[in-house]
């Protein structure tokens, strides 16, 4: 008897996602790359934290506790919050994906912006639902744009602020007014990079007073942890109450939830990591300017680089490579001219600028 075809088949959406593809780390041929693909803390997480895990691989035959109400607390001591409106993934990944199982599905809608994170629309046909991508304003998040693209079958708003990869962000009153422009929806405010941002809590207050508010947090970032994948999320109970139903109850282990319970009462460490990454961070984009490479103002720990077209973004990235220095390419957010480029060490910000610099010099020469 000859099959034609499988009656196996995944759920509706499925096949529809394109794989996620993570910032290289490695290039054919050269031992001593610097990466600055993956937004990550050039200094790593703190001394504390490396201390936390290693004590913490003594228990790794043990199961992790199910609640993580260890790091719930922590948290909640650090930023001011309920700990019970807290909930904790691997990574905010894993809280996007939460939401989006929880609250989206077939005949639904998942809206976010044209340079969103790529997670949310994986996430959205993950779960069935229908993803929707709304213009941007020159690069950064348009509330009206958003309160135009929802309709009755909307069901999350994705926004990420600081957006990745453009560095951009809106203030939170017109977060504000798009959550009560659309009751309907749960805004969902990504803000993985707000530690690099300054006097600004990420969209927590919001979540704290309007029900229709949640905020996702990482440690990946500021805190370096991005090899344990540790997230959170925080608003209304009656959400997280949702959330953890679905959630695995050993979904994050032990030495990550050690890890990160340390790394976020070390202050000190992040204070160092934010006044490094801000100074460098100007630094590097008057640099580029000062070469002919523009890019807006950034808010978190990474650069935009623009470049006149994509064939020149391309070239700049293959001479960075050349050299050893790994960025990111972004057509796949939709900027094909453009190149990201995580704020590292100073040694590794002025090689990247010296690189650029003198590719642009060598392509105005052949022009």
């Amino acid at each position: 008897m000859t099959q034609t075809s499988s009656p196996i088949v995944p759920q509706p959406g499925i096949m529809k996602i394109a794989l996620y593809e993570g910032g290289a780390s490695k290039l054919a041929g050269v031992e001593n790359v610097v990466k600055l693909s993956s937004n990550e803390n050039p200094f790593g997480p703190s001394e504390k934290a490396r201390e936390a895990v290693i004590r913490a691989a003594h228990a790794l035959h043990r199961y992790p506790n199910t609640d993580h109400a260890g790091l719930r607390a922590a948290i909640a001591e650090v930023h001011g919050l309920d700990p019970d409106r807290i909930i904790c993934g691997v990574g905010s990944d894993e809280i996007i994906h939460f939401l989006c199982q929880a609250y989206a599905g077939p005949e639904t809608e998942v809206l976010f912006t044209e340079h969103g994170f790529l997670m949310y629309r994986i996430s959205a046909h993950a779960a069935g639902a229908t993803p929707v991508q709304v213009r941007e304003r020159d690069r950064v998040t348009d509330i009206d744009a958003l309160i135009a693209g929802a309709t009755e079958r909307t069901r999350l708003i994705f926004v990420a602020n600081p957006n990745n990869p453009t560095g951009t962000m809106v203030g939170l009153p017109e977060l504000e007014r798009l959550a009560r422009a659309v009751p309907q929806a749960i805004l969902v405010i990504d803000a993985a990079y707000c530690e690099y941002v300054g006097d600004y809590d990420g969209g927590a207050e919001l979540a704290t007073r309007l029900p229709n508010v949640f905020m996702t947090r990482t440690f990946s970032k500021i805190y370096g942890l991005g090899g344990l994948r540790v997230g959170w999320g925080y608003g209304a109970r009656e959400i997280v109450d949702v959330l953890n139903r679905i959630r695995g109850p050993f979904n994050l282990s032990h030495v990550a939830l050690e890890g990160a319970e340390a790394a976020v009462q070390d202050r000190d460490h992040v204070a160092r990591c934010q006044a490094e990454n801000a100074r460098l961070r100007a630094w590097l984009a008057e640099a580029l300017a000062e070469k002919g490479v523009p890019s807006d103002t950034s808010c978190a720990n990474f650069v935009l680089a623009r470049f006149a077209d994509q064939d020149t973004a391309v070239a700049c990235d293959e001479a960075l490579k050349s050299q050893g220095l790994i960025v990111r390419r972004v057509a796949g957010y939709g900027l094909p001219n453009c190149l990201r480029v995580t704020v590292g060490d100073e040694a590794s910000c002025r090689r990247v600028a010296h690189v650029i610099g003198q590719f642009m010099a060598e392509r105005a020469g052949t022009s």
